[in-house]
This record gives C-alpha cells, sequence and structure tokens, in this order.
C-alpha cells in the first residue's frame, strides 16, 4: 500500500460532516472534502503542501521534488529524486496520432484549447481505468512536449524532441526556444511551478475530483480542470496584468490610472482573491523573483502595487484587495521569454502535479460528489399541449 494511500484512508476516519454555514453562492463556506494535500489559510496568508511552508518549498526544492511530495506524501531522498526524473524522461514524447491533430490545429488557436484538445487525444491513446501514479507522472511530463509543439508550429517551426537530462523546467524552455535555457530563467521558472503546483479545492481541482468521483479516467479528469482554468475568473487572467502594466506605462502616472478605472467600474488585475485577505504568500515570494529578475520593470510593478492597495483601500474600504498570484507572476513568466497567451497554459504545466495528486487521493477513498441545489423556479406550472400554446 503507497503512503498515499495509507493517509488518505486515515483522514477519511476524521471525516467532518457537511459545513452548515449559509450558502452565499458560488459554495462558498461550504466544505465539500477532505484533503491531506495542502491547506490554504487565507487570513494567515499561509500555504503548506502535506505540512511544508511554501516560502521553505518555493526558495529550496526543484519542482520534481514537489511533484513527489504531493504523489507520494514525502520529499523524496536522491534515489527517489533520480527514479522519478528517469520515469518523467521516458514519457517526454507526443505520440504521432496527437502531433497530427496539434499540426492541423489553426495557428490562431488559443494555447488553452490546444492543450485541452492534445491533452484529451494523448489520453485516448495513453490511459484507461482506474487513475494510478504512473498514470499521474506520464501525464504531467505529456503536457510541455504537447504545448512547446504547438508553439514553435505556430512559429513556423518543427517541434523538438526532449532532452532527458534537463530537468522539467529546463526542457519545457529548450522546447520553446531550441536554445540553451539560461540558469536563471530556469531558475526563476521552476519556482514559478512550484508555487502553482496545488492550492486547495480550487476551481479546476475541485472540476477533477468531481469528474474523479463518477470513476472516470484520469485524463478525462484533468481534461475537465484545464476548461476550468481557463477562465478568467480562475487561471486565465495573468497575461491581462502584463496588458495593464504597459497600458499604466503609457499614462500620466500609476495613480492617476488606477484611481479612474476605479472610479468607473473598471477591474484592476493581479488583485483581490477569494479566499486570501491578505497578500498571497504566492505573490510575496514571486515578488522578490522579480525584483531579482527585472529591476527596472520591477520598480513599475512595485509602484502599481503599493498605488492600488491604497487606492483600493480607499475607495472600497474594508474588501481586503491585496496581490494575488497572478501580478507577479506576469512579471517573471515575461522574464523568462514565455508569450502571454502561454502563461495560463505554464500554470497547468504546474498544476497537473496537484490535479493528479487530488485525483488520485479521491478515487483511493471515493464517494460520488452530488450536490444539491436550492430550487428557484415555479412549482406548478400548469401544462398546455403543443397545439394550444
Amino acid at each position: 500500500m503507497s503512503t498515499m494511500q495509507s493517509n488518505t484512508e486515515n483522514t477519511s476516519k476524521d471525516t467532518p460532516t457537511p459545513a452548515t454555514k449559509p450558502n452565499k453562492g458560488g459554495l462558498e463556506g461550504i466544505v465539500a472534502a477532505t484533503t491531506a494535500i495542502s491547506k490554504v489559510e487565507g487570513t494567515a496568508g499561509r500555504l503548506i503542501y502535506r505540512g511544508y511552508n511554501i516560502h521553505d518549498l518555493a526558495r529550496h526544492t526543484t519542482f520534481e521534488e514537489i511533484m513527489y511530495l504531493l504523489w507520494f506524501d514525502k520529499l523524496p531522498n536522491q534515489t527517489e529524486l533520480t527514479q522519478l526524473h528517469s520515469k518523467l524522461a521516458a514519457q517526454r514524447t507526443v505520440p504521432t496520432p496527437v502531433m497530427e491533430i496539434i499540426r492541423l490545429l489553426p495557428k490562431d488557436t488559443d494555447p488553452m484549447d490546444v492543450l485541452r484538445t492534445a491533452v484529451s487525444a494523448w489520453g485516448a491513446l495513453s490511459t484507461s481505468g482506474t487513475p494510478t501514479q504512473d498514470q499521474a507522472i506520464a501525464l504531467t511530463a505529456s503536457l510541455p512536449p504537447l504545448l512547446a509543439a504547438f508553439q514553435r508550429l505556430r512559429n513556423g517551426k518543427e517541434p523538438l524532441e526532449s532532452r532527458p537530462e534537463l530537468g522539467h523546467a529546463a526542457n519545457y524552455l529548450y522546447l520553446l526556444t531550441g536554445e540553451e535555457p539560461k540558469e536563471e530563467h530556469v531558475q526563476g521558472l521552476n519556482s514559478y511551478l512550484v508555487l502553482l503546483a496545488d492550492h486547495g479545492m480550487n476551481a479546476s481541482t475541485f472540476t477533477g475530483r468531481v469528474i474523479a468521483s463518477t470513476g472516470s479516467d484520469i485524463t478525462s479528469s484533468v481534461t475537465g480542470a484545464i476548461g476550468a482554468l481557463k477562465g478568467p475568473l480562475h487561471g486565465g487572467a495573468p497575461s491581462k496584468v502584463l496588458d495593464m502594466l504597459h497600458a499604466i506605462a503609457k499614462a500620466e502616472s500609476p495613480e492617476v490610472w488606477l484611481l479612474d478605472a476605479i472610479t468607473h467600474g473598471g477591474r484592476i488585475m493581479g488583485f483581490g482573491h477569494r479566499v486570501y485577505k491578505t497578500t498571497d504568500p504566492r505573490a510575496e515570494e514571486l515578488r522578490e523573483m522579480a525584483r531579482v529578475a527585472d529591476p527596472k520593470a520591477f520598480k513599475l510593478s512595485r509602484e502599481v502595487e503599493t498605488t492600488a492597495i491604497r487606492l483600493l483601500e480607499e475607495e472600497k474600504p474594508g474588501r481586503k484587495l491585496y496581490t494575488n498570484v497572478e501580478f507577479y507572476s506576469a512579471a517573471l513568466l515575461s522574464f523568462v521569454g514565455l508569450p502571454g497567451d502561454l502563461f495560463t497554459p505554464t500554470f497547468a504545466i504546474s498544476r497537473v502535479s496537484g490535479w493528479t495528486a487530488h485525483i488520485l487521493e479521491q478515487v483511493n477513498n471515493n464517494r460520488l460528489i452530488r450536490p444539491e441545489a436550492d430550487y428557484t423556479g415555479p412549482d406548478q406550472a400548469k401544462f398546455v399541449p403543443l397545439n394550444e400554446r
């Protein structure tokens, strides 16, 4: 029995009864599951993966170590890490039928649509039956080559073969550019992947768990999660932060632009979070990375951050709208060379490790997720036959 299975069974004995908090819509305040994978403490601004503080993990681990932690419930030793690296490297290929599908897609296709389509096709060839840890490894390994293949094709270049000696972040950058990735780019992307790997019962993770609870396969669950992540209210907004910063750079001043947006109902991208009522701890790490990566761009980002927080508190007192993970993600991903429309798919390259961990946790102690809804329609409508309507 794996460590994951053992811990899941132990925690299931302490499963709480369904929450009875008032439903504010969107299942807010409703406890839908128990998990030992990650914990989000919104008031304290704290995030942990299986007990480990995100700040320690972001500064001292590789993304491969985080994958292992999420799937196997412990940080790996060197032998275990080497074995995982070998398994990942062996799965970094795009099956010929899937590559043919990617080639057929128009060059202006949204990369999230490409990823959803390619993953679904990959799963039709590669996975079936009850989700397993080996399937989680294979699926996580497959996303960078799938996405990089489309990126090169739409730029008139042929896809590349993965390099087995490279780590996950470095190989992704190599597949995109065909060049040896700079160490500072690899480090920046690795830390980003660590920070975004999991985040409690967010919309895409919940979607994946709901699908898994029906007895469906791992690829169907992840394909659904990708669909949820695409939405701008979840993961589809990092590139819009970059657009906002470019607009502010051309304005009279950050304060003038921000105040105009706030007073006229515009949305300040990269601020506010459904759970966090203080600064997102992931944003704290990304802020420092952005400062080191590009001091000139950071100066504007930091001025926008401090000004926006002050103005939001003045104009919307008590709302507690602070910087979220998207704000500095945009700066960091731009620094490592990614175009804006690859920001959200790169988010998926990280989060698939968390999705698959949750899917495995769900199937190891499964019960069909089937919530109720309060019906608000008419109760006794009179039926009229078609010929009389």
